[in-house]
């Protein structure tokens, strides 16, 4: 059985009630996506075993941000890493769209190969503009429609909704014989009362039904790593939960990464994926 450690809170209390004070600017809730970090520490990608399978991460900043603040940088060590790679390939402030737009995806399909896995976690960023400054959004929902758009370098642009973004994911993936898995996104630090009349957690931040379609129509495994997060931020309470969003409601400092990481790897448990043969101490 995977073996969890208790997350260890913000060292310096201090430091981070400053931080927690720095953070109130910010709309706890906002729909917009979040501003990009700086990128100045991004984590250096490990050389692949070719004579192993490799589970890629593909991603935005709540995978990889930095270094150590995202949860892919945190996963590795969940892994039996003679017998499988694992591969962090998100990149901050991508999204469905811009990822594929921009060449990350055909570097990745580049380094997939038969008997691979990707992790596919999109979505905080589909919800920008079209068309503007940060052109990263999507059209909304699963259909087929479209719609062209001219960018501020004055190239013009067809842009799909997310369905059909994350179908090309999953089409591109199958197609070098490897396995995509459809991951619920990471929980953002937005609490509400319930009719309980206690603060509960934001759980689905507008992507959920869409990628539990999308698994069900494309016949791809969902593993719904949000809930496990939510429920374990939940029990340790908005005050604790704040200390590991230093920034915003979206990005957690490494304490956080470590949770999101160690939360991804229960719900491979919990789902029965193939991936779960490769967890330490399963």
């Amino acid at each position: 059985m995977l073996q969890i450690k208790s997350l260890q809170f913000a060292r310096n209390r201090y430091s981070a009630i400053l931080l927690l004070a720095a953070a109130t600017v910010f709309a706890q809730t906002s729909t917009q996506p979040p501003i990009t970090p700086p990128q100045t520490s991004a984590a250096q990608a490990v050389p692949l075993n070719p004579a192993l399978p490799t589970v890629f991460i593909v991603g935005d900043s709540t995978a990889r941000n930095q270094a150590d603040l995202g949860w892919g940088d945190h996963f590795a060590h969940y892994f039996d890493t003679t017998r499988i790679n694992v591969a962090n390939r998100a990149r901050a402030g991508r999204s469905s769209r811009t990822f594929i737009n921009e060449g990350s995806w055909d570097h990745v399909l580049t380094e997939i190969k038969p008997g691979d896995y990707v992790l596919l976690q999109m979505g905080h960023n589909d919800g920008g503009s079209l068309h503007g400054p940060k052109a990263r959004g999507s059209l909304k929902g699963l259909g087929e429609e479209t719609r062209d758009v001219t960018l501020p370098d004055g190239h013009s642009e067809t842009v799909h909704t997310y369905g059909w973004y994350m179908r090309k994911y999953i089409a591109d993936i199958r197609a070098k014989k490897a396995t995509p898995i459809l991951l619920s996104l990471t929980i953002r630090n937005i609490w509400k009362n319930g009719p309980d009349g206690k603060p509960h957690i934001e759980r689905d931040m507008g992507y959920d039904a869409e990628l539990r379609q999308l698994a069900a129509t494309e016949h791809v495994a969902f593993v719904d790593m949000a809930t496990v997060e939510a429920d374990r931020l939940e029990a340790e309470g908005p005050e604790k939960t704040a200390l590991l969003f230093p920034i915003d409601h979206t990005h957690t400092s490494a304490e956080g990464a470590e949770l999101n990481a160690q939360s991804v790897a229960i719900a491979l448990r919990d789902a029965h994926s193939p991936l779960a043969a490769y967890l330490k101490g399963r």
